[in-house]
């Protein structure tokens, strides 16, 4: 079959023609970023790493750290198997999403709906929204605890003063794409240095560390407590707005749009995802790690709160500059966050409903529907109550997951949607398994929620 013709047939398969009735996904800055095309593998890695940095940021967002710190503090090193496990399947689902978007130029929101019924729509762009707006949540809570800790600002303070933020992305925008990506990338850079740091001080027995990481313990699906929290895990790590995010910004390179230069896009941008994501894995690891360390044994398992860690973690690792450590990378998460975000609400949004706002209509928007329920929870049971509703938003992005994973999953194993860029049977099954595991797990939550044992 000819390039043509299997261009014909992959347009068969979607209820319009991209080329003629959708625009491209980020018009403004798609396709903006030159690749060059005779050039050593690494100049031609160098051009396409950027998006996998953008993304792995949901991995280790402030919601990231309440749930680590907890499954630390709580259970030690056991949950490590599920920081590990998540990972893997991020690394399966970003290499998806980034194949979907390069393949069919089209990102995850657009090929819903270039493909299912109005309704089935409707319902997928609001699973999205639930899912962005949870993710704000966790980044308001730990950005204003960061602030609280660095510059002794109050909680409710804190969580107004994150609205101006909704101006970063414009600045940044503005400055180009490519910028956006080093902004991010500085960010990153900072967050592993302080974390390796603390790594260094809590000096945590590999060989522990180890078997906890490749070896499950049964009592992670037994404990109902152990379970809410894994899954908690799951929710913080494989993010739902991510898939959207990545197939809409690795079409911001150059590459040619032909089978050859798709090929080559797919293998450079899978790679630079897999290796942010191996960041962030240690990003994950580390939270839980220190706090395993520090309060799993030491008779301070209760510890599940942002501040009451950085209170504690200087005196128990012996390293006066560790809280302080812990501070600024849960700041430069928070900053990080909330730009990548917003970026993926404004895909959603165009993508899903073709509706078109400006980047700060749409920020302040969600950062304000997220900063409501903050400043009434602070103001009604202070620091207790805002920790638990961190936990809880990540909760409930794991709910949305299926509504993400499922779509992506079915899409990229299409041939007729694909073409020759459809994902071969044995990755379709793994990623099946993938989906199916995470139906699975918040089923058994559901049901542990609703009978009382959760």
């Amino acid at each position: 079959m000819s390039d043509a013709d299997a261009a014909a047939v992959a347009r068969s398969a979607w209820r319009f023609d991209r080329v003629d009735d959708e625009p491209p996904s980020l018009r403004e800055v798609n396709a903006s970023i030159r690749v060059p095309q005779t050039a050593v593998w690494f100049r031609r890695l160098f051009a396409f790493i950027g998006p996998g940095y953008m993304v792995s940021v949901g991995y280790m967002d402030p919601g990231n750290w309440a749930t680590d710190l907890a499954g630390g503090a709580q259970f030690g090193y056991t949950l490590l198997f599920i920081i590990m496990l998540s990972n893997l399947m991020a690394i399966l689902l970003q290499a998806l999403a980034a194949r979907l978007g390069i393949a069919t130029g089209r990102d995850l929101a657009q090929a819903c709906r270039a493909y299912y019924p109005r309704p089935v729509n409707f319902l997928l762009w609001i699973a999205c929204e639930l899912a962005i707006i949870a993710c704000d949540l966790a980044e308001v809570i730990g950005t204003a605890i960061a602030l609280q800790l660095l510059f002794g600002i109050p909680l409710i303070g804190g969580a107004i003063i994150t609205a101006l933020d909704a101006f970063l992305l414009l600045f940044l925008m503005n400055k180009g794409f490519r910028f956006l990506e080093a902004f991010i990338i500085a960010l990153l850079i900072i967050i592993f240095g302080c974390f390796a740091v603390q790594i260094v001080a809590a000096a945590p027995p590999v060989g522990s560390i180890l078997h906890s990481m490749f070896v499950p313990s049964s009592q992670i699906v037994t404990n109902p407590e152990m379970l809410y929290i894994a899954i908690g895990i799951i929710g913080a790590t494989v993010m739902p707005h991510n898939l959207y995010l990545h197939s809409s910004i690795v079409q911001t390179r150059a590459y040619e749009r032909n089978d050859a230069g798709r090929r080559d896009a797919i293998k450079w941008a899978t790679t630079d995802s897999t290796i942010a994501l191996i960041l962030a894995l240690f990003v994950n690891a580390s939270i839980l790690i220190v706090s395993a360390v520090a309060f799993h044994n030491t008779g301070h398992q209760d510890v599940a709160e942002i501040g009451q860690a950085f209170e504690l973690l200087s005196p128990l690792l012996g390293l006066g500059i560790a809280s302080t450590l812990f501070a600024v990378a849960l700041l430069a998460s928070g900053l990080n966050s909330t730009v990548t975000a917003t970026l993926a609400g404004q895909i959603v949004m165009e993508g899903f409903l073709r509706l078109r706002i400006p980047q700060w209509a749409r920020r302040l928007l969600t950062r304000g529907i997220a900063i409501v329920p903050v400043v009434i929870v602070t103001a009604l049971y202070g620091e207790k109550g805002t920790a638990q509703l961190l936990v809880f938003s990540q909760v409930i992005l794991s709910m949305q997951l299926p509504f993400a994973v499922v779509p992506l999953v079915q899409f990229v194993s299409d041939k007729k949607k694909m073409g020759k860029f459809a994902i071969p049977r044995a990755v379709a099954l793994l990623a099946w398994v993938v989906a199916a595991i995470i139906l699975v797990l918040n089923f058994k939550l559901l049901y542990d929620t609703v009978t009382g044992f959760g």
